[in-house]
């Protein structure tokens, strides 16, 4: 059995299995952001955090997308994020329509 026909759909993108040092890193960065944006869109709070929380927070979120990387090689991680980051964006847009029409 191949290994490149188990891959997902982004690290086979990045072809990780023909370069992957610069394939790993392209999913990392990948999986990173669409971490930080589902942080956003669905967990951050409105009022901000001190600096110093914050940057605790994007450390520990960088150090657990390393280990989402390495499972995100054969399972849809970085698809399944796409996915909520896209969920969120429609609430958030359907929730901005709902409070301009009550206002």
């Amino acid at each position: 059995m191949n290994v490149a026909d188990r891959l997902s759909f982004f690290p086979a993108l990045y072809n990780v299995t023909e370069h992957p040092k610069v394939g790993m890193w392209l999913l990392y960065i990948t999986i990173v952001a669409l971490s930080i944006l589902v942080y956003k869109l669905g967990f951050a709070q409105k009022q901000k955090l001190p600096l110093v929380k914050s940057i605790l927070i994007y450390i520990f979120l960088a150090a657990g997308c390393t280990i989402l990387t390495a499972l995100g090689i054969f399972l849809p991680i970085t698809e399944g994020l796409v996915v909520a980051a896209l969920i969120l964006i429609i609430y958030k847009i359907r929730l901005h329509q709902s409070k301009k029409q009550h206002a």
